[in-house]
């Protein structure tokens, strides 16, 4: 197992609007606890650390670390003081990282380019539903 995260690891940059989708889509249903969050001001970051369920993959999840770079801002909108979330999209609007999740809550970091990175940090295991969206 460990052989195969080291070939199927996976790690993305995005630095244009037009990447934003694409991290968007592998990001979707990954839950995380509100704790599991880290807002650091000053180095103007923003990380995440999910359970990314592996759309790419046959039904397992992995643990991804998301960061957002360039943070000039953060806002929380219904933010639940410990809870788990289950991240619905990230979309850009001008000059905000909107991440919607289920339930309503939301952030919206207001950042200074797209300069996102999004990277695995553990072996995949089995997950123990597909998340499943109503038409």
């Amino acid at each position: 197992m460990a052989d195969d995260f080291a070939d199927n690891r996976l790690l993305l940059l995005a630095n244009e609007p037009d990447e934003v989708p694409v991290i968007s889509a592998l990001l979707q249903d990954a839950v995380l606890r509100a704790a599991d969050l880290a807002w650091e001001p000053k180095a103007r970051r923003l990380t995440l650390l999910v359970n990314r369920f592996r759309w790419e993959a046959d039904a397992t999840r992995v643990r991804a670390a998301f960061r957002v770079e360039s943070v000039l801002r953060l806002q929380r909108r219904a933010w639940p003081a410990d809870a788990m979330l289950d991240l619905l999209a990230l979309t850009l609007d001008g000059d905000d990282l909107l991440l919607t999740f289920a339930g309503g809550a939301a952030l919206r970091a207001t950042v200074e380019c797209v300069d996102l990175v999004l990277e695995d940090v553990s072996a995949p295991w089995p997950a123990s539903r597909v998340p499943a969206h109503d038409a």
